[in-house]
């Protein structure tokens, strides 16, 4: 099976902290994959050197086999954990914005997730509460016709009964040959939708496993099993 994302003994420090440690990962093209483990665990440092925000101080990461770069952008839609997107716009001109710079912008299909989501595309984006603003940064990243999809903390501003929504919403607008990352803490509510799961703690890759192993093997939810791998 084809990988859309490599690790080579991939290492990344920051002063006093050692970030990533000889991480040696493949995730395959046409998985949905929950990238699972504590606070500080290294999570947000991996998502960044596949999206060439960060570089690796030894080693190696690949996106479709190319180095983060360029290239790799045209490949990866990206949704950071915290909001990035201008206040004074409205919905409206950002999806112009992204249809602009982005080659694989739907816009009909970003219409679309607001309709459902029900978003007035005239709003603007300072009068929207925390989780609509959210759910409008995830509409504008699935609206790409991307080879990977790395969400980070999707479903984390947004309320419980809002959540299985947004998730129905990610399944159904990205392609069956795309990969989704999703990096989460709220594993219970993701855990339907993922084919594959990987822990990592400290820097390091604790376990990597698909969730019907998981449930064949432990006998548990990758939640439950989740909280006794790291105790919590």
């Amino acid at each position: 099976m084809d990988n859309i994302l490599e690790c080579r003994n991939l290492v990344k420090y920051y002063p006093g902290c050692l970030a990533l440690n000889s991480v040696n990962l493949s995730v395959p093209k046409g998985r949905i994959v929950g990238l699972l483990g504590p606070n500080g665990s290294g999570k947000t440092t991996l998502i960044k050197l596949a999206n060439g925000l960060l570089t690796p101080n030894s080693g190696q990461i690949l996106v479709g086999g190319r180095a983060p770069g360029v290239e790799t952008k045209k490949m990866v839609a990206y949704l950071p954990e915290r909001t990035y997107l201008n206040d004074w716009m409205n919905v409206n001109t950002m999806i112009d914005f992204f249809g602009d710079f982005y080659a694989d912008f739907n816009k009909a299909k970003a219409y679309d997730m607001l309709q459902r989501l029900h978003i007035n595309p005239a709003d603007h984006l300072k009068t929207m509460s925390k989780g609509t603003k959210e759910k409008v940064q995830l509409i504008l990243v699935m609206s790409r016709e991307a080879q990977l999809y790395i969400l980070d903390e999707p479903i984390g501003g947004v309320d419980p009964a809002t959540r299985d929504y947004i998730l129905d919403t990610i399944i159904s607008n990205y392609s069956e040959n795309a990969t989704l990352l999703i990096s989460t803490h709220l594993i219970t509510d993701v855990e339907k939708i993922l084919d594959d799961v990987i822990f990592i703690n400290m820097g390091n890759i604790v376990l990597t496993a698909t969730v019907d192993e998981i449930r064949e093997k432990e006998g548990k939810s990758v939640d439950a099993f989740f909280r006794e791998v790291f105790k919590c």
